[in-house]
């Protein structure tokens, strides 16, 4: 064995490492950053013997390979948390069978996932790239797994997105209702406080508002569910709970503050009923008057059904006067409802007394004036039937039987109300209430003809 003699060291003149190639040490140049190396390398410290050659090349290609799936291998893990986030935001949401059935497909592909991510594992565990003695045809075998591997965690990735795409509505049905509960909750937050404001304000004027003050209370175990979250009662059961209690609370609000104005409203109906009441007592003591008046000039079927006028005026105004009574006790307490309700009752009695004091004062008015010139009300009425006929004629030759019929019955029932003026005694309200009954046929029969008429000309 010959060595060649060592030369002088330079930093321009790279080192030289020993080989032993056969018999023969010879001397071989390398880099300065190899050369600072060396020491370690020689000290014994687990470096990998070199090999050179079709190992090396197998060894990067199996690594390649290796690098290649543990990328699709992240990719698919990414893509699966990412739509694990999309599946949960969907059933936080939507029960419908379409979400469920989301939710099994996602079970489906995740054990897919599994499967083809244990694949890759096992491949990547039975493989040690990194061994001094790894030969090629383990190299091969390497790699020829690992791209397997890579494939199919591909294949199942590129399923994942397919499937992730078909979840587009449901998960932007989902993503719109999450948006709104948010501020739909605080909105729900800003009208309770918003109603809470008013009835303070209200209970400062010296009106309590007990009523809506319950109604309010009833409202705070709604605003600690609200508190609580949609993760404890679910999105949309909380969405339609914030909803409902902003609506309540609102309409608290606007009543606490509509209540100074209502108990105004209040004072000025029992006064205006009150007054009221005392005009009607005196209307009514003027209807034995004009019952006698008519008792006395015509015959009893103009008056008998006004005899029970004066008792009944009598008895509601009394009844009225005790309403009235009770709603200012209520209006004292502060019972709004119980206050309006009260003075409701009170002006239906008093519209009923109203009219039927009036209705005697019109009797005696329309006999005396038939009884002056029936004449009038004969040529009204007749005025009214030829009107009709000639409306029933436009356009026609001949009129159509469903109007000729009532028009002539009606010029026959005119003609014998006319004839029962003739008796020694005439009923003059009889006489009234048939002329009466004849323009209201009349019109019927006018108002339908004119209404098909229209719908023909559309």
């Amino acid at each position: 064995m010959t060595a060649t003699p060592a030369q002088p060291y330079s930093p321009l003149v790279p080192r030289a490492r020993l080989s032993v190639l056969g018999d023969t040490l010879t001397l071989v140049a390398l880099p300065l950053v190899a050369v600072l190396a060396l020491p370690a390398a020689f000290a014994g410290g687990g470096t990998r013997r070199w090999f050179g050659g079709r190992a090396e090349s197998q060894r990067a290609e199996a690594q390649a390979a290796k690098d290649a799936a543990a990328a699709a291998f992240y990719e698919l893990d990414t893509a699966q948390r990412d739509l694990r986030i999309s599946i949960e935001t969907i059933t936080a949401v939507d029960d419908t069978p379409a979400a469920r059935r989301a939710v099994t497909d996602f079970e489906a592909i995740g054990r897919r996932i599994d499967e083809v991510s244990h694949q890759y594992i096992d491949a990547v565990d039975a493989h040690d790239l990194d061994r001094d003695d790894l030969e090629a045809s383990a190299a091969t075998r390497a790699r020829t797994e690992l791209t397997r591997a890579k494939d199919e965690l591909v294949r199942v990735k590129q399923e994942l997105d397919r499937f992730a795409d078909g979840l587009g509505p449901l998960l932007g049905k989902a993503e719109t209702q999450l948006a709104r509960l948010a501020p739909a909750v605080e909105r729900a937050r800003q009208a309770l406080l918003a109603a809470s404001n008013a009835l303070d304000a209200v209970r400062d004027t010296g009106l309590r508002a007990d009523d809506l003050a319950a109604r309010l209370a009833a409202l705070a175990p709604e605003l600690t569910r609200l508190n609580q979250g949609a993760g404890q009662h679910g999105v949309p059961q909380t969405l339609e709970r914030a909803e409902r209690v902003s609506r309540e609370a609102e309409a608290v609000r606007a009543e606490a503050e509509r209540l100074p104005e209502r108990a105004a409203e209040i004072d000025h109906r029992l006064v205006s009923l009150r007054t009221r009441a005392q005009a009607l007592t005196t209307r009514a003591g003027q209807v034995e008057p004009v019952l006698s008046e008519l008792r006395r000039r015509f015959t009893v079927a103009c008056w008998q059904d006004l005899q029970h006028v004066p008792d009944q005026a009598v008895e509601h105004i009394r009844q009225a006067e005790a309403k009235l009574a009770e709603a200012r006790d209520a209006r004292d307490a502060q019972r709004w409802p119980d206050a309006t309700a009260l003075l409701s009752t009170a002006r239906a009695l008093l519209n009923t007394t109203d009219e039927a004091v009036s209705a005697a004062g019109d009797r005696l008015t329309r006999l005396n004036a038939v009884q002056k010139d029936p004449g009038q009300e004969i040529e009204r009425t007749r005025f009214a039937i030829r009107d009709a006929q000639r409306l029933a004629m436009a356009g026609r030759n001949t009129p159509d039987p469903r109007d000729a019929r009532p028009l002539d019955d009606s010029v026959a029932r005119l003609e014998r109300a006319i004839a029962t003026l003739e008796h020694r005694h005439p009923d003059y309200w009889h006489f009234l209430t048939e002329t009466e009954a004849v323009r209201h046929t009349v019109a019927e029969v006018v108002a339908r003809i004119r209404e098909e008429r229209g719908a023909a000309a559309h």
